[in-house]
């Protein structure tokens, strides 16, 4: 069939069935072609066969998106009577948990306060990759949505320690360091419920 496109892949239901009725009706006592192969009866048939095919499907998808609307339209109704049902329940028990249960519902949580993050903990000072650098790393504290750092040359005085840095994960690279100096680390989390106290020093050498 090198010179003949069907092009059958491409076609819809509709246009392949138009097709192969153009077909069957131009070979029909077409004194070219005598004896058809397989008999236009039996391509006939197989239209004929495709035709109730897609009509079932057709019908079968309209029924299934009527069902669908009525569902849609139920739950909807459903919805609706449920809302009442609990304005109704609230406007008796007011604030009464106990009797809102009562009624098989239950009750909005109380939004609970932030709480202050833990302290976080295994700080560890590595040099870093060049001069002036140290690498901080530590345990991540959950709901931190960052962590303050915080250097110093002599942690027995109080008024020593700077900051030095915000990392939004567990690490930071702190830089513009003294080379050849000693620094003690410390490391506070901060979430919505504020600032956690300062994890234990960790101190290195900066190379």
């Amino acid at each position: 069939m090198a010179r003949i496109r069907l092009n059958l892949k491409k076609l819809s239901v509709t246009d392949k069935l138009a097709k192969g009725r153009q077909i069957v009706t131009a070979m029909t006592n077409n004194a070219s072609f005598p004896n058809p192969n397989p008999p236009l009866t039996q391509v006939a048939t197989t239209l004929d066969e495709l035709t109730q095919a897609f009509a079932l499907v057709q019908s079968a998808k309209s029924e299934v998106t009527t069902r669908v609307v009525s569902q849609d339209n139920a739950e909807a109704r459903v919805d609706q009577a449920l809302t009442q049902l609990a304005a109704y329940v609230e406007s008796v028990a007011g604030k009464d948990d106990t009797l809102i249960t009562s009624a098989g519902m239950e009750t909005k949580a109380a939004r609970s306060t932030p709480t202050i993050p833990s302290v976080p903990q295994a700080v560890s000072a590595n040099a870093g990759d060049h001069e002036g650098q140290i690498s901080l790393f530590w345990k991540a504290v959950p709901n931190a949505r960052s962590y303050t750092i915080e250097s110093s040359l002599d942690p027995a005085a109080t008024n020593s320690w700077t900051h030095v840095g915000i990392a939004t994960s567990a690490s930071k690279l702190i830089t513009n360091l003294t080379t050849g100096k000693r620094y003690w680390f410390r490391v506070a989390a901060v979430s919505a419920g504020g600032q956690s106290g300062w994890s234990e020093h960790a101190t290195k050498v900066v190379p």
